[in-house]
């Protein structure tokens, strides 16, 4: 392990990138439905209201339909002036769906200096960043869960790449080399580039820091370690304590800037961290 640093000052407005997430509004819109790698800890369900966890909206939305749900936002009268950034987080992979792109391009030409960002798993990124450099992409979150093809076979049922279904740890480490070749070209692109880690005691811990230290090198802006959501294949699994999770992000800390606000957000999350509006309720009410 490297030396450790001090902890990265980052200069974004972005909530999930150090900026005031108090004051700064974001919304994720849901056109992503298609994924092309199976965590064994996903379940997806599309209907599920009163859940707040990634891969869950209560629709998909087409590119059309996601572009009026940013105006909905934007003429909310206490939030619609502090939104400042516009991304897709699913609930499949945004990369792995065309309509992330429709999309994007629709909400670049209304409203030129919204900041526009995605999360991705990291498959198809070193061949789709050209295009999202087209797009003027402020910034990227890789999801990264394991570092060694040994750990990432335990944690990936199969990966989808060029038509073939993968499994095992020669899929994995597929998976993570793409992941690593994406972000260290993001980087030097200029993108603000931030690793999500979800931390499974006993399967990937063992991995965190190491893998902070390789987001330091490739020059990663931050790191957000998330506490496993015991579903699928690890529903028995036993989550990570407050204390566990406080103890591993203060380690990382010293290597790699923490994100320590992340409310692990639904697909289709919009307003402040933490205080999201139901934009549905909205639509219905102004409708009515």
């Amino acid at each position: 392990m490297s030396d450790a640093c001090p902890k990265m000052k980052i200069r974004s407005e972005h909530p999930c990138f150090g900026g005031d997430h108090r004051s700064v509004a974001r919304i994720h819109l849901p056109v992503a439905p298609g994924c092309n790698i199976k965590c064994g800890f996903c379940e997806r369900r599309f209907d599920c209201v009163n859940e707040s966890r990634p891969g869950v909206t209560s629709r998909i939305l087409k590119p059309v339909e996601a572009l009026e749900r940013v105006r909905l936002l934007r003429a909310h009268p206490t939030i619609g002036d502090k939104l400042k950034v516009v991304g897709i987080a699913g609930p499949g992979d945004p990369l792995a769906n065309d309509n992330t792109f429709v999309t994007l391009e629709l909400v670049r030409a209304a409203y030129p200096a919204m900041t526009l960002c995605l999360s991705t798993n990291g498959l198809l990124l070193p061949e789709a960043l050209p295009r999202l450099q087209a797009l003027g992409l402020h910034s990227l979150t890789v999801t990264m869960n394991a570092l060694t093809a040994a750990v990432g076979a335990q944690v990936y049922d199969w990966i989808f790449y060029r038509g073939k279904k993968l499994a095992g740890p020669a899929a994995a480490g597929y998976l993570i080399d793409r992941q690593l070749v994406g972000i260290e070209m993001a980087v030097q692109a200029g993108l603000l580039v931030k690793i999500n880690h979800v931390y499974m005691p006993g399967i990937n811990d063992h991995e965190t820091l190491d893998l902070a230290v390789r987001g330091r090198k490739l020059g990663v802006a931050m790191m957000n370690i998330l506490p496993l959501i015991p579903l699928g294949r690890f529903a028995g699994c036993q989550p990570p304590s407050e204390g566990e999770m406080a103890l591993i992000r203060n380690q990382a800390e010293l290597i790699l800037s923490q994100a320590r606000h992340c409310k692990q957000c639904r697909a289709d999350a919009a307003g402040l961290i933490g205080q999201d509006l139901d934009l549905n309720l909205l639509a219905a009410r102004r409708s009515a």
